[in-house]
């Protein structure tokens, strides 16, 4: 039996487990790039019966799991995974097994993205390197808006820092109450209000249907010209070309970008060209504690699949 563990960018997947509890049980491939396209997928994954995917970064669509004939069992970091086509896996009776808990890594790097913004931290990086010294001046945070739109678990964690930080801190989204949001100690606006008092937006919302294209070029058009604009959510959730324009025209201050419409982000793509931008790639879990959390349960998952007993079941 073959297990292939997919897109370990960094080299690390087996330093994080002890896979040793899989000797005998399975041979285990280690794939370290991103798959260019499906039929390369599909070809790698031919002999697979069981496959351990980091959260979103391979897509699993019908397309590719009908190619897939010896898949068993699908892992993913997380207990859902919005690139999973949860209907044709169940079609094709494939196990689908996730991890639980993770920390708060994703939030500490969108403070990172809204530090590196208000203060120019790559940009004085990149000119210390030059030899040079003091060439911009920076943004205070305290007494701004910060907006969190999406006040979910990690929402939670951005706006009380912004409110240790001596901000004002506002929230919105669809299904956000003015009970919840006092309860954290902030203010529910509705939308528009967001997106026009914002210094800083910061988006925490899940990818869905609903979600797909909520900040788009209108959106981005009633903001500040001034205001900083964060994703570390999903990308396909900000009209990114809109936020490129915006950016190019002076009609909004800048943007951190961690999430991306196509990730690897291609090498051409306008945001790796724009003004004003720190970009990061797709990082926000990307940590040691994260890993040494979800790589050790991956291991649980498929001894218990082998044994007869799958645990952490999504959708099942």
């Amino acid at each position: 039996m073959r297990l292939s563990i997919l897109d370990d960018y960094q080299g690390v997947a087996l330093e994080m487990a002890d896979w040793s509890r899989l000797r005998g049980k399975v041979d285990i491939v280690v794939e370290r790039k991103p798959f260019a396209g499906e039929d390369e997928a599909a070809r790698a994954l031919a002999g697979s019966e069981i496959v351990a995917a980091m959260r979103e970064r391979t897509p699993f669509p019908r397309s590719l799991v009908e190619r897939l004939p010896n898949l068993k069992l699908l892992n993913t970091t997380g207990m859902r995974n919005a690139s999973f086509d949860m209907a044709a896996l169940r079609d094709r009776r494939v196990v689908v097994c996730g991890t639980e808990g993770g920390g708060l890594d994703t939030a500490e790097l969108t403070w990172g993205l809204i530090l590196g913004a208000a203060r120019r931290i790559a940009e004085d990086h990149r000119s210390m390197r030059d030899g040079l010294w003091q060439t911009r001046i920076g943004n205070r945070l305290a007494g701004k808006t910060l907006g969190v739109l999406g006040l979910g678990r990690l929402g939670t964690a951005v706006a009380r820092i912004g409110l240790a930080l001596d901000m004002k801190v506002i929230a919105w989204s669809p299904n956000l109450t003015a009970e919840r949001a006092a309860s954290v100690g902030v203010e529910r606006v509705d939308k528009e209000t967001l997106l026009r008092q914002s210094d800083v937006l910061s988006v925490h919302v899940v990818l869905s249907p609903r979600s797909r294209g909520l900040v788009g070029r209108s959106d981005i058009a009633l903001m500040k010209k001034t205001a900083i604009l964060v994703n570390t959510s999903r990308g396909p959730i900000v009209d990114a070309e809109a936020v490129v324009e915006a950016l190019e025209a002076g009609r909004l201050g800048y943007a951190g970008f961690d999430v991306y419409d196509r990730e690897p982000l291609p090498a051409d793509h306008p945001l790796r060209r724009a003004p004003n931008v720190v970009l990061t790639p797709h990082i926000g879990y990307v940590t040691e504690e994260n890993y040494r959390s979800s790589y050790p349960q991956v291991v649980e998952n498929i001894v218990a699949f082998l044994d007869g007993h799958p645990v952490r079941v999504i959708g099942g």
